[in-house]
Order: structure tokens, then C-alpha cells, then sequence
């Protein structure tokens, strides 16, 4: 928190401030019996459920698979034993999955193969041809992100008429399917997209363009995309291979279940995305999520807990695509409807091999982005809890990129937990939660390994022991959350002060 150097303004940060903030730190016992019922053995059930339909349908577990269509009828087949009021959200996305790894190789001077990754949403695709950097790829990079490489069609000299080329171009400043596009309309016939070099974005990179695209479109770490780029122009001449499977209109769907009591003018939706990716079966990203709160569920029906906001549970469908399950579900709200959401919990991996609580930083102080008015009050109860129980934790930028996102668009307060995906887990980290330090939180990542074994059994104990706690306070609370105060406030606050994950 930010130290005010003007005690008047102090004082009438107070005398605007609303009733205390929702209930829910160490000192609040009351989801003891919920957390108790909540069990790993439990969770894990679920989880080899999912195994076995993984086992059934070639590996996977994604949208637009009968691996999805299996998994989506047993979280329905489990809500409704346990009493909830389930339906079936349908809609449709383009459909992608990669038939076999990218290759992208140096021709001319000849030299080794590069580690790449397609993009989701990448055409198929052989592309022999000269690599040519964007006009604007910022190199060295600067400290604080802020290339805007390829972000409008002047960016690129217009591509041969005669000759094969390949766009290369650094990462930031607008969405990858936007880089993309501009190097498709300036001619190219393959695009490179290469990290930005800051530390955190200077690994292999990866991600989704979100629409179909039939280029080849391929990520590189920032070292390999850099030395391309330094690279007189014209003289480097590579090889892309890309083999992918797209398709419009593909039929997926969102699981939703209503508890049969609360206050449907005050709904607590507490979700986590269903689907895999293509690549294997998704148990810990996200069938860790998918199986925690749908033992929560489980529980507060046979407890028979009575929630005083009604309870939603919402299992969402192709958020690997692009969050499009929760987009949709969320745009399909009226504005009447919006307003009924009390709040949104997001459960997207609990349980990596080589973990760390992440809380969502909701309130912004850590990571400088934050949520709605109450997106804070939500972060502080996790982070009591675990303070309660003797539990580190630590913040993760709160950026819109897992199915929380639609909802804080739309201005609804929202939090959750994540156990770490690619990034890779710090000496500090290490001596804190234990695990390996210089290796990734979770080694198999979007990979065909993501199966029964990639779980830590810790990891799901304690980070679904602090969902079901913040999904009971959340539930069963009077309160509501505090307002913030107006903006000359925080201006002046601002002023005063002395003491000072989208697919991008």
C-alpha cells in the first residue's frame, strides 16, 4: 500500500470508504467443514476420470474432439446427481490442431535447425525464402516492453512479387494476429514472430492468433529472432514447415450449473475452462481446475450448505482457442444480466508438478494492472487464508489472460488461483515452496506428457483447500465490497505519494 504524505487526503480517503471489506482472512474459521469434505482423493477421482476419456479419444481432451463432448457429459452427469440445475451452452469457433511439430531451418549460410513452435491458428505450410525484419524491430530491446513491431502494414518493406519471403518480427504492441495480417496484406508468404528480450519475454515463444490463418506462422526465442534480424538483409534464407488442421463452425460448449438456492440477483460464478489443447489430455492444465471445483460442488450439496448468493458453477469450452467459452457466456449476458454477477473465481491450473501459489493480483499493487472495484478484496482473501495457515503466496499479474478475463471486462469483480505453467521457478521460489528451482512450473505445459502423472498432490491439497474457503466466504457472505473512492481521490492520493498473464 501506498503511503500518503498529505494527511488530509488520508482523511477523506476514510471518510468515503465504505463498511469493511468482505469477510474472509485467517481469523474466519467458518469454511472449515467445507475445506474438510473437499479432498485430494476426491479431486483425484475426477481427474482420472478425465485420464480415462483422454485414453478413449486420441490423447485429448480439446473442443471440438469427442474427447471434449465425453468430458463435457460426465461434469453434467456428476452436477446433476449432486442436485444442481445443469444446462448445456453451445457455440461454435474455428477449430485447430497441430498434426505435426513446426521446422524451421537455416538454408542460406546453412546451419543448424531453430527450436520454434506453431501458432494456433497457423496455415499448413512449406515456405523456403528470405527472412526480412519489420522496419520497426526495436534492438537492442528496452528495458520495459514497448516494441510496436508489425503493428501496421507500413511496418513491412512491401514483399517480391517473384521471390518467397518471410516476415520476421518482434513481439509487442498489438495482438500476434495482427502482426500477422500486416505481413500477409505487405505480401509475405510466412511470418516469424520472436520474443521481445526483456527478462520474461526472452524464451521461445508461443501463443495463438485466434482466427484461421493460411500462412505458415512460427514463434522463436528472442536470442535466435535477434541474431536473424542482426543479419544483413537478404542474405539469410530459411525453410518453414507447418502442418495444421483448421476448420470454421466447430461445435463446442460451456457447462453450467445453478445451485437451487441463493440470491439470483447475487450470483458467485466460480469457473475453469474443460477443454485441453489438442496436444494431449489436459489433466493438470485444466483438469485441475475442472475436477477442484467440481469436488467443491460436490461437497457443498452433500454438506448441504446454503449459499446466500446463488452459486454457479461454469466449466468453459475453448478457452485454449482464445477464451471463447467465457467470452461467450459473458457476451450473451444482458446489461441487466451483468449486473447480477456478484463475482467471478477462476481456477486455471492448481496442481503443477513444480509449483507456487499464485494469487490473481487484483488489486494491482505488485504488477500494476488491477480489476474491478472488489477484484482486490477477492485477492486478500485468498492471500489471508493463506497467511492463516502458515502459506506463502505470491502474486500473478491479473492481465485478462485466462477466462477471468470477459468478466473484469464487463467491470465484474473477479480472483482466483494459478500453480504455473511455462515460466520457470526461482531460487527464492524454491527455498519457499520447495521444488526445483531453474525449471518449469510445469514441464509439460501444453504438451502430450500433461497426463495423470503431471500432478503435485501438495499443490492440489493446499491451493484447493483456498478455493473451496474463498468459494464458501464468497457464497455465504452479507457483505459487499468496498467502493473505491472517486477518482480526484486517487489523483490527489497519487499525487501525494512520496514513498514510491492476451495473446501479446
Amino acid at each position: 500500500m501506498r503511503k500518503l504524505a498529505i494527511p488530509v487526503i488520508a482523511t477523506l480517503l476514510a471518510t468515503l470508504a465504505p463498511q469493511p471489506a468482505i469477510a474472509g482472512g485467517h481469523h474466519d474459521n467458518s469454511s472449515k467443514r467445507l475445506r474438510e469434505a473437499v479432498t485430494v482423493n476426491g479431486v483425484l477421482d475426477h481427474l482420472r476420470a478425465f485420464q480415462k476419456i483422454a485414453d478413449r479419444n486420441d490423447d485429448t481432451r480439446a473442443s471440438g474432439t469427442p474427447g471434449y463432448d465425453a468430458s463435457a457429459a460426465y461434469v453434467k452427469s456428476v452436477l446433476r446427481k449432486a442436485g444442481y440445475r445443469v444446462s448445456e451452452q453451445k457455440f461454435t469457433f474455428p477449430f485447430y490442431r497441430e498434426l505435426a511439430p513446426a521446422q524451421l531451418t537455416r538454408v542460406s549460410p546453412a546451419g543448424p535447425a531453430y527450436e520454434t513452435h506453431t501458432f494456433d491458428y497457423s496455415g499448413t505450410g512449406d515456405v523456403t525464402g528470405q527472412v526480412v525484419p519489420a522496419l520497426n524491430n526495436v534492438l537492442p530491446p528496452t528495458p520495459e516492453p514497448s516494441s510496436a513491431a508489425g503493428c501496421a502494414v507500413t511496418d513491412f518493406t512491401p514483399a517480391s512479387a517473384t521471390a518467397p519471403q518471410i516476415a520476421l518480427i518482434q513481439r509487442g504492441g498489438c495482438d500476434f494476429s495482427v502482426k500477422a495480417q500486416n505481413a500477409q496484406a505487405a505480401g509475405y508468404d510466412a511470418v516469424i514472430i520472436f520474443n521481445e528480450g526483456q527478462p520474461g519475454r526472452d524464451e521461445l515463444l508461443t501463443g495463438t492468433l485466434g482466427a484461421i490463418f493460411t500462412i505458415p506462422v512460427v514463434g522463436l526465442s528472442f536470442a535466435d529472432g535477434s541474431a536473424l534480424d542482426a543479419a544483413e538483409a537478404g542474405t539469410v534464407t530459411v525453410r518453414v514447415q507447418t502442418s495444421t488442421e483448421t476448420r470454421e463452425g466447430a461445435t463446442t460448449s460451456n457447462i453450467i450449473a445453478d445451485s437451487r438456492s441463493g440470491d439470483d440477483e447475487r450470483v458467485l460464478v466460480v469457473g475453469a475452462h474443460l477443454d485441453s489443447v489438442a496436444a494431449g489430455p489436459g489433466i493438470n492444465d485444466n483438469g485441475s481446475g475442472t475436477a477442484t471445483i467440481l469436488e467443491i460442488a460436490e461437497q457443498i450439496a452433500k454438506l448441504k450448505i446454503k449459499p446466500r448468493q446463488q452459486l454457479r458453477f461454469a466449466f468453459w469450452g475453448a478457452e485454449e482457442a482464445g477464451l471463447l467459452g467465457s467470452e461467450h457466456y459473458v457476451a450473451q449476458l444482458s446489461e441487466a444480466q451483468q449486473k447480477t454477477i456478484f463475482a467471478n473465481l477462476n481456477f486455471d491450473m492448481v496442481g503443477s508438478p513444480n509449483y507456487v501459489r499464485f494469487v490473481y493480483d487484483g488489486d494491482g499493487s505488485d504488477t500494476g494492472t488491477e480489476g474491478p472495484a472488489g477484484s482486490g478484496d477477492i485477492e486478500k482473501i485468498f492471500t489471508d487464508y493463506f497467511t492463516g495457515q502458515g502459506l506463502a503466496s505470491e502474486p500473478t499479474a491479473f492481465d485478462g489472460r485466462s477466462d477471468y478475463g470477459p468478466f473484469i471486462a464487463v467491470g465484474i469483480p473477479a480472483g482466483g488461483l494459478f500453480s504455473g505453467a511455462e515460466g520457470v521457478k526461482t531460487p527464492e521460489q524454491a527455498a519457499e515452496y520447495g521444488g526445483t528451482a531453474g525449471e518449469p512450473y510445469d514441464p509439460c505445459y501444453h504438451e502430450a506428457c500433461d497426463d495423470i502423472r503431471n500432478l503435485n498432490k501438495r499443490a492440489l491439497s493446499e491451493l484447493g483447500d483456498a478455493a473451496a474457503h474463498a468459494t464458501y466466504t464468497l457464497a455465504r457472505t452479507r457483505a459487499d465490497f468496498a467502493v473505491p473512492a472517486p477518482a480526484a481521490a486517487k489523483a490527489a492520493a497519487a499525487t501525494a505519494d512520496s514513498g514510491s498473464h492476451a495473446l501479446r
